[in-house]
């Protein structure tokens, strides 16, 4: 029995746009990038966190009265979480009637996940699907994220990991051969927009990503389309001359940037982006034609 135990925050089951057929999309927490247009905020921190659901909540101020850390305040009629005193210890979940204070992440042992995983299993046989590790960014849990795929593997369970490439040489290729297929994220080429933007340099990203193609790993890439960010004529330029020289790389999912500034709203986080954002149509097919243009298959959406 494996005592190894990783931090999730979701497990979504009949996806069908994380890899080939039915599959069971885990997401672990933490990510070591803080992309301007993340969809996923759920998963940046590595610890566990509070949201609120505002929409739920009845007033009743239940929640403020146990916080031990003084970090919840009524007003209006509603909660005002103060983070930098909030230590997520659940307590005000645990009492609120109305379930608008939820806690996100939970602590899940390999040998209890994989039981999760495997009661999926009809599906991934009848539709050649099977589990797909996504984020936040797995990578951040290499040990958790090995051990989890060598069990998948020796059950005979396609496995994909859906990453940024943010890591080490060694914990990349620590993965690489219990992963049967790559969702490799690409963004800017350019280090100092990259930086910008994300948070962090793509040297490492640019670096793993050629070691998966040179291996010939299995590699689908997925290209986000943020206007005036990613969609720049630079931009696409570049990603385009870069992917073309990855041996054996022929599908590209294109993904069109669209607002959660909701979800933000509820973690009690900035998010600095908007509607403004959101590529056209237009733009969207040609981009896609640019690809196809080069002998990529392309599919608009994951």
């Amino acid at each position: 029995m494996s005592t190894e135990k990783g931090l999730i925050f979701d497990i979504k089951r009949f996806a069908v746009h994380d890899g080939p057929g039915i599959r069971t999309t885990i997401f672990l927490k933490g990510c070591p990038l803080s992309c301007w247009w993340c969809h996923n905020p759920e998963g940046l921190s590595q610890n566990k966190e509070i949201i609120y659901y505002d929409y739920r909540c009845m007033g009743c101020d239940r929640c403020v009265s146990v916080c031990s850390q003084h970090a919840l305040e009524k007003r209006k009629n509603k909660i005002l979480r103060h983070y930098q005193c909030c230590i997520s210890c659940g307590s005000c979940v645990d009492i609120c009637p109305s379930a608008s204070q939820q806690l996100v992440g939970q602590h899940i042992s390999t040998d209890n996940l994989i039981n999760e995983i495997e009661k999926d299993i009809i599906f991934f046989e009848s539709s050649s699907g099977g589990v797909t590790f996504s984020g936040g960014e797995p990578l951040m849990q290499p040990v958790f994220l090995h051990k989890i795929l060598n069990e998948c593997i020796n059950r005979g369970i396609h496995t994909a990991v859906d990453t940024s490439g943010y890591a080490s040489s060694e914990v990349f290729n620590s993965i690489m051969d219990f992963t049967d297929l790559f969702l490799f994220d690409l963004k800017i080429i350019n280090e100092q927009l990259h930086a910008k933007y994300t948070g962090v340099s793509n040297r490492n990203i640019l670096k793993n990503l050629k070691t998966v193609a040179a291996k010939r790993k299995s590699v689908i890439l997925r290209f986000i389309l943020i206007k005036d960010v990613t969609t720049s004529e630079e931009n696409v330029n570049n990603i385009l001359d870069f992917v073309s020289s990855l041996p054996g790389v022929k599908e590209i999912d294109l993904l069109s940037f669209h607002s959660v500034a909701e979800k933000y709203v509820r973690f009690g986080k900035h998010y600095k982006m908007d509607d403004s954002y959101v590529p056209s149509k237009d733009e969207i097919i040609n981009i896609k034609e640019l690809f196809e243009q080069r002998g990529f298959h392309v599919k608009i959406g994951g």
